[in-house]
């Protein structure tokens, strides 16, 4: 059994600083990091790249929303064409840090309310998939399973890799509960990771209405800024590596050896 482990970090801004980045890089495999539109600035980005660079960890580029003041979780509205600008410029910044560590973006993840968006709306999803073929065809994305994103990625050719989340409640349809509603965030790191488990192998998990569902995924994200995320993350770290399951980055090659040996340790 092998899984990813990410979490979305690069989120601070200027004197405000949002989660503890350090200790999550030393436990995550892979970096959703933020472009600056919905959060992170340039120097927030030169520094979360040369830490994941550092410590081994994959960074994907976290595209969004031009929305800082609301964090990226509210719908914009915005016309495909533009939209294929707004996320192409925000992997071009991010691009020119990674460069500057020798690396380069491993993938491309949707944050917030733009995630949540194109799991159903055509003609965005589209628009994030022409932004990233135009980028590079060659470059994976990351997705809900059974999103609209993931299907027109699939068939522009792109590589596309499932997500499921450890922090978030799930409704009865595989969809992540909205943030307005009670509950819609998990707290307990314990039953976090007794989740994370099931899910790694392939096991069903509770829906938020008490009925089952099977959410396939090849990658787990931890969110930076809920309360508790280091804990969370290092509590399913540790008890994926204490039953068997090998924590990689999904876009390494899964014959070659993990190279990642750290110590066990409505917004997507």
């Amino acid at each position: 059994m092998r899984i990813d482990l990410n979490s979305d970090l690069g989120e601070s801004f200027g004197r405000w600083e949002l989660g503890d980045e350090q200790a999550l890089l030393s436990i995550v495999t892979s970096a959703n990091v933020a472009c600056g539109f919905h959060a992170g600035d340039p120097s927030v980005l030169r520094r979360t790249t040369a830490e994941a660079a550092a410590r081994g960890v994959a960074v994907g580029g976290h595209v969004a929303y031009r929305d800082l003041a609301g964090f990226g979780r509210r719908f914009v509205d915005v016309p495909p064409a533009e939209l294929t600008d707004e996320v192409l410029y925000q992997l071009g910044a991010l691009s020119s840090f990674t460069a500057l560590t020798g690396d380069r973006i491993r993938y491309v993840k949707p944050h917030g309310a733009l995630y949540n968006a194109i799991v159903h709306h055509e003609d965005q999803a589209a628009a994030v998939v022409e932004a990233v073929r135009a980028f590079d065809p060659d470059l994976p994305v990351l997705g809900l399973p059974g999103s609209r994103f993931l299907e027109k990625a699939e068939k522009a050719g792109l590589r596309t890799y499932r997500e499921a989340f450890a922090d978030r409640a799930y409704t009865p349809q595989g969809t992540l509960v909205s943030r307005r509603e009670p509950g819609s965030v998990l707290h307990d790191p314990e039953a976090i990771a007794a989740r994370c488990l099931r899910i790694a192998r392939g096991e069903p998990i509770e829906a938020v209405d008490g009925s089952e569902i099977l959410v396939e995924a090849d990658s787990l994200c931890v969110h930076g800024d809920s309360p508790g995320a280091v804990d969370i993350a290092r509590a399913v770290a540790d008890l994926l590596r204490a039953r068997g399951v090998t924590i990689a980055p999904f876009t390494a090659d899964p014959s070659a050896p993990a190279s990642f040996t750290t110590a066990p340790s409505t917004s997507a």
